[in-house]
């Protein structure tokens, strides 16, 4: 993710969510059943609860708001797992609401939502276990792994140990229980759905610590289907608002991984971060007071606040920034760097923070082309920032003949108002910023080009990466981090 002026961060805080909302901007579903298949057996996902008998959980939690602003009504239906993605994408269901992990080849045959969450696939194991102490033990022994089938985490437990050291449950609630009772050493699970069982079995069964896969979480439904684009705006407007900050609060941030991790104690070291100082609303200069701020400046002083470390801020140039971190200049770099695989190469990432969209802006009245598909049969011409994971986006989409570069995406921006350019490749959070101060000239098209994370970056083998990544997770966990969002994300702009 790069760039925006300091306009961007300014429009960001300045505009009241109350205004965006009051244009109606989301659609009226007119009263309409969706019907929801669920399994009210993945806590804390869906659950029925035992005094109620009633299905309860943050899939329940979450649609109900997202019909409360589309005016629709869910109606819940009980459905096992196994046949669960089949059966959406016969159309048998409206959608489904599971914890379901997103993967290519399941969108060969349904429709996703965005992702609403990020999970790590973790190792369940029974307290008190002696025998092994990480996956990397746990793989080298003749230990067997019991999980639910039909799932990622079958897949990702089939990559760690062979087929004849696996044990396959119909839910996870056997696997638990069969655990518990000495049937099988270790679950594979959700990070996520392991601390709601660990919740209620906290006497019994643990996570281990190692992050086995890092995947993402959406709804489902069947190929095609109206309802993806006015869920997908109600999820906008629920991160936008908080909404979905407390009922992940509720649901997923109770804290208890973190209360039994201590977080490392750094002793009071200087750490030294590069820093553009330029790319608001992550880092910039005050205009008023002359100092230091945006998101980057809150984080990582709440980070170490928690590590006991300190922190040296040097402005450094974003075009060479990547490259003095992996040359060991500086210890850490702080700017909404996108998390890629080249990148990986040359730096270590931390954990991602957040998710950015990257959309095509276009001019008000723009007829020649609705959507990047028909942009791209055409013969039209983008303008993007240079040295972007935009500028990859752009070449992806159109190659790098019908580009032109700009320096900022202020720049590009005023080209495609004045007609130089027919399309900007921009992130969605920068381009509400211009769409708001240009409304009468540009806008949004919906296509959702990529999806990415930000990130910190290190230099390779670091030791501060997974410390970093620690204090990250326990602010996730105790609402600091969602506080910090809603300060310079959460305003509402992203809606179109």
């Amino acid at each position: 993710m790069k760039k925006c002026l300091l306009i961007v961060a300014v429009l960001l805080l300045a505009l009241p969510f109350a205004s965006v909302l009051a244009d109606g901007h989301l659609p009226d579903l007119g009263g309409r059943t969706v019907t929801v298949a669920v399994e009210n057996a993945y806590p804390p996902f869906n659950v029925i609860d035992e005094e109620t008998g009633e299905g309860v959980g943050w899939d329940y939690d979450t649609l109900g708001e997202i019909c409360a602003r589309l005016n629709c009504v869910p109606e819940y239906i009980e459905t096992s797992w196994e046949g669960l993605i089949v059966a959406v994408s016969n159309g048998e269901y409206d959608m489904a609401a599971d914890g379901i992990t997103i993967t290519e080849e399941r969108a060969q045959i349904v429709d996703y939502s965005e992702g609403y969450i990020d999970v790590i696939q973790r190792m369940m194991v029974r307290v008190g276990e002696d025998r092994f102490s990480n996956a990397e033990d746990f793989v080298a022994g003749d230990f067997v792994i019991g999980v639910q089938v039909a799932t990622t985490n079958y897949i990702a437990a089939a990559e760690l140990v062979d087929e004849d050291r696996i044990v396959g449950y119909g839910e996870f609630g056997l696997a638990v229980q069969a655990l518990i009772t000495g049937d099988i050493d270790a679950v594979v699970i959700d990070d996520v759905a392991g601390q709601g069982y660990t919740g209620l079995n906290a006497d019994k069964i643990k996570l281990l610590p190692d992050d086995l896969i890092k995947q993402q979480l959406g709804f489902i439904y069947p190929q095609g289907s109206e309802l993806v684009e006015p869920f997908d705006m109600a999820l906008s407007d629920m991160r936008a608002d908080g909404t979905l900050d407390a009922i992940n609060a509720k649901w997923l941030g109770d804290g208890e991984a973190e209360e039994e991790m201590m977080l490392p104690d750094l002793d009071g070291r200087v750490i030294i971060v590069a820093s553009e100082n330029a790319y608001p609303p992550f880092n910039f200069i005050d205009e008023e007071t002359g100092e230091l701020d945006g998101w980057d400046f809150d984080t990582l002083g709440e980070i170490c606040e928690r590590l006991n470390c300190a922190l040296e801020y040097i402005e450094t140039g974003w075009e060479g920034m990547i490259i003095a971190v992996s040359n060991g200049e500086f210890d850490l770099a702080a700017g909404g760097i996108t998390i890629t695989e080249e990148r990986k190469e040359l730096v270590a990432f931390s954990n991602g923070y957040i998710d950015i969209n990257q959309r095509l802006m276009v001019r008000i009245g723009e007829d020649r082309f609705a959507n990047a598909e028909e942009f791209v049969a055409g013969d039209f011409v983008i303008g993007v920032q240079v040295a972007t994971t935009n500028y990859i986006a752009a070449s992806d989409l159109v190659g790098e003949e019908r580009i032109v570069g700009y320096d900022s995406f202020g720049f590009a921006v005023q080209a495609l108002i004045s007609g130089d350019v027919d399309g900007v490749v921009i992130d969605d959070v920068a381009g509400q910023g211009y769409v708001g101060v240009n409304a009468e000239d540009i806008k949004l098209l919906p296509d959702l080009l990529t999806q990415e994370q930000l990130g910190f970056i290190y230099p390779l083998d670091s030791d501060l990466v997974e410390p970093i990544n620690m204090a990250l997770g326990s602010m996730m966990e105790d609402g600091t981090l969602a506080a910090i969002n809603a300060k310079w994300f959460g305003d509402g702009e992203e809606e179109m």
